[in-house]
This record gives C-alpha cells, structure tokens and sequence, in this order.
C-alpha cells in the first residue's frame, strides 16, 4: 500500500518532470529563433565577432541536458510506480513478498544497471562529479511547514538509489543551531549551478524572467527578476532581488551568471 511519502515522492518527480518539459519548450522557442535568423541572413555568421553558432550549440547543449534530464526523471518515476504495485495474482502476493524479496531485489539491481542507457550513464557521471562542488539545494528543515532552497555542499552521489548526501556548512545563526547537518536528497531536489570557467554552460535568461540566485556577498538563495540580460555569456546578470519582510524590493544587484540558476517550480522564497 503505497504511503503519504511515496505518493509526496512521486509527485514532486512528476513536477520536476512538468518543470525540465516547460524549460525545454523555452529553449526550443530560442532554437527556432536561432534558425529563422541563420535562414534570413546566413552572411551574420562571417562577421567578426558575431557568436550566432557558438550560441546555437550553447542551446543545443541544453536541449540534450534537458532531455537527459527527463529521462532520468521518468526512470525514477517509472521505478517508483514500479515498488508499489503488486507483482504476481492476488493471493499470492503476501506469500511471494515475503519468501522472495531479497531475491526479487537483487534481479531488480542488476537489471536496472544492464538497462542503463548510454546518456543516463554519462548523466550519472555529471551527477557524480559534482561531488565536493556547491549546488542549491531543496531541503526541509526542522518544524519547517514547506521546503526551501539552500547552498550546500555534495559529499557522495549514490548511482543505485540516486540520493545526493549533501552538507549545510552554514545552517543559520540560531541559538539553538547545531553546526554543519547533512541530508539525503533526491535528484530532483539539487540543481548544479553553471561552472565560472564555461559561460556556455550557463541558461539565458531574458529581461523579466523569475530567477533563483545568490545575494551578493552571502551564501544566501534568493528570488530575483532579470532587470537586464547579458549581452555577452561572460556578463553579469543586474537582478532585483524580493524582499520579502520589507513587501517589495531591495536594490538592483549585479550577479555573475554562474551564481544564478533557473527559478524552481512552486518555489516561494
């Protein structure tokens, strides 16, 4: 029978999965943009200085992220609807739970390896080199009533259950606060943030677009609207961060593109 917390797991992949396709869709929208400008004037590329193509394989870059990114998730889905349903005809179940379930584990094991495609393999390995890096962090603390995001550390990525065991180094200035904790998260619970030294692989973001980024001069995750974009992939982004508890907004801030990450769905920070 499945629990509250199978069926929460369940739909917090299902709106991941919803998040990654509607990211897709963004970034098709800017491909075909790509295309129909390569079409009308294909004389832009021999232009010095003009970044058309760089920035085309940029988005094809992402697409194939994306994309490897939904399969993931749908495995995971798939996987989880898998360990819920009953397996045999009913009468039998009880019994052959019971007698076989180490068995039964085991075969699952090692055929979810053997049935590991090429690019869940090497998404895999991405995950698992983020090992020792900073990411945000979807994370539920203590008597909290919702999740939030954070910057924590990875210490381990575990390729069979597909948890992020992760590091909170700064887990507040409470009285009662207990120094570093550490989580298990899912996948769908971590974004990566671009790398400083790869400009390509950090999203564009339009002027207007919610985002989730750091506030200059903390470790601190916040929403923030683009006030204005980057004009070269090496740029800045000048956001205007919510305040929240003052019910409007606090300066325009300038944040390097690999501090910012696309905005979670439902987030509310």
């Amino acid at each position: 029978m499945a629990s509250s917390a199978d069926v929460s797991g369940i739909m917090d992949n299902a709106k991941e999965l919803d998040r990654l396709r509607k990211e897709q869709e963004d970034v098709l929208i800017e491909i075909n943009k790509m295309h129909k400008k390569l079409q009308t004037t294909p004389e832009v590329v021999e232009k010095s200085g003009d970044a058309s193509l760089s920035r085309l394989k940029m988005l094809y870059t992402q697409a194939k992220d994306l994309s490897e990114s939904e399969v993931s998730i749908a495995t995971q889905l798939i996987s989880q609807l898998d360990n819920l349903l009953p397996s045999g005809p009913p009468g039998q179940q009880r019994r052959r739970v019971e007698g076989n379930e180490p068995k039964k584990k085991r075969m699952k094991t090692d055929s979810d390896i053997s049935r590991v495609s090429p690019s869940m393999r090497n998404h895999l390995d991405a995950l698992a080199s983020l090992k020792g890096e900073q990411v945000a962090a979807r994370v539920r603390l203590e008597d909290a009533d919702k999740d939030d995001w954070f910057i924590v550390k990875v210490i381990h990525f575990d390729r069979e259950s597909r948890e992020f065991e992760v590091l909170d180094e700064e887990p507040g200035d409470d009285e009662d606060s207990s120094g570093q904790r550490k989580y298990k998260l899912p996948m769908s619970h971590i974004i990566p943030f671009p790398k400083r030294n790869d400009p390509s692989s950090a999203q564009d973001f339009p002027m207007g677009r919610h985002v989730l980024a750091v506030y200059p001069g903390t470790t601190a995750l916040y929403k923030a609207t683009v006030v204005l974009a980057r004009k070269r992939k090496t740029d800045d982004y000048i956001l205007e961060f919510d305040d929240d508890e003052e019910d409007g907004s606090l300066p325009q801030r300038s944040v390097p593109f690999h501090k910012v990450v696309a905005l979670p769905e439902g987030h509310g920070q």
